[in-house]
């Protein structure tokens, strides 16, 4: 399986159209293993609890309470992400008045 794994990788350079398709399809199919995935990256550090949390479709507390519940670690916040939370608050609050 791991020729096949680097196959796909191979064909996503060449045409990322085909990968993202067949990936979205396997997804549709296996949204658990879709969670896995995401997981995996934001543990990987290489998503953020929020990026998680958009890509699964839940608001990143509700996702943070969930892992917290199943025992997977919770990063702080980075002082970039601290400042786009802030940011995105304020965007908000403008639209709202």
């Amino acid at each position: 399986m791991e020729w096949e794994i680097e196959e796909l990788c191979k064909l996503g350079k060449i045409q990322p159209e085909i990968l993202e398709v067949a990936l979205e399809e396997l997804w549709q199919r296996k949204p658990a293993l879709y969670k896995s995935v995401v997981i995996n990256a934001y543990l990987d550090e290489k998503i953020n609890l929020g990026k998680a949390a958009e890509l699964l479709g839940v608001h990143r507390l509700e996702l943070q309470s969930e892992l917290r519940e199943k025992g997977v670690p919770i990063r702080g916040l980075s002082k970039e992400e601290v400042i786009a939370e802030v940011e995105a608050i304020k965007a908000w609050k403008k639209g709202q008045l």
